[in-house]
């Protein structure tokens, strides 16, 4: 095996409980390798009884960045785990959750040194190997090109403000008023009036996000795979503006499986725009 160890001589059942819950996805991997090395006597199982694991397993032995891994860690938390391996590039993320202790490795070789205490292999960094999620398509997110209908890893971007708008006087007092008081607004005009542009700047009328807002801005966010890099906490409120073609999925979440989050729920404690909707 890519750990260093012998596969085991025997023959091995693995499962995953509670059965009622459903499961999906490749976030087991790291957890259900170390448990078959503990099968196999190589690591000992106590060293992994208290630990919350999460990670994609490549063929080569590295630990792969997967989708929710904040929600997850959450969720450890809650139930009553305190030390969890994540995968490097998502520790950021993971540490966001407060009495956890977190642990990033970059491949499983890395993380039975640690608890064999043999010496840690260097191991060079991988390549983001993030993917737009085909179930978003249609859907523009913070720093994906706005305007645009594209989606991607959000990056970036200078926060829009409403200065930079010349003239509109009324309908700037009335997007204050929306963002004073958590209205709806109903914007109209002819093409080119400058409704988008105004609507883009409306995140920038509300206040910070708390804490426990950001926490579950940034989960939603996690889960749709479309985290900013190098910014684990959304502490801005988020900007979701659908293409008019968007499908019924892509706007309110679904899939088969585990559902996804739509627009709605990326755009949870900010502006959901949608264009030509009358």
């Amino acid at each position: 095996m890519n750990s260093g160890a012998e596969w085991p001589q025997k023959k091995l059942t693995v499962g995953l409980s509670p059965a009622s819950v459903p499961k999906a996805g490749s976030g087991f991997d790291l957890a259900v390798a170390c448990a078959v090395l503990a099968a196999a006597e190589f690591i000992d199982p106590r060293e992994i009884a208290d630990l919350m694991m999460i990670g994609e397993l490549g063929l080569d032995g590295r630990v792969r960045p997967v989708r929710g891994v904040l929600p997850a860690v959450l969720a450890a938390a809650d139930a009553g785990y305190r030390q969890v391996v994540v995968p490097e590039q998502t520790a950021a993320e993971a540490m966001l959750v407060p009495g956890v202790s977190v642990l990033g490795v970059r491949s499983l070789r890395q993380l039975v040194a640690i608890l064999t205490d043999a010496p840690v292999p260097e191991e060079t960094e991988e390549p983001d190997q993030g993917r737009p999620d085909p179930m978003l398509a249609g859907l523009v997110l913070p720093g994906a090109g706005a305007g645009t209908g594209t989606v991607g890893r959000a990056g970036p971007a200078r926060r829009l403000d409403m200065a930079d708008v010349a003239g509109q006087q009324g309908a700037r007092k009335a997007l204050e008023v929306a963002a004073a008081g958590g209205h709806h607004i109903y914007l109209k005009g002819p093409p080119g009036a400058g409704k988008t542009m105004l609507a883009e700047r409306l995140p920038g009328l509300l206040p910070p996000l708390t804490r426990d807002e950001a926490l579950e801005v940034t989960a939603v966010h996690s889960v749709a795979g479309v985290l900013p890099p190098g910014k684990p906490l959304l502490d801005v409120p988020p900007y979701c503006a659908p293409h008019h073609s968007a499908t019924m999925a892509s706007l309110v979440g679904g899939g088969t499986g585990i559902p996804r989050p739509g627009a709605v729920s990326l755009a949870h404690n900010g502006v959901l725009f949608l264009a030509f909707s009358g």
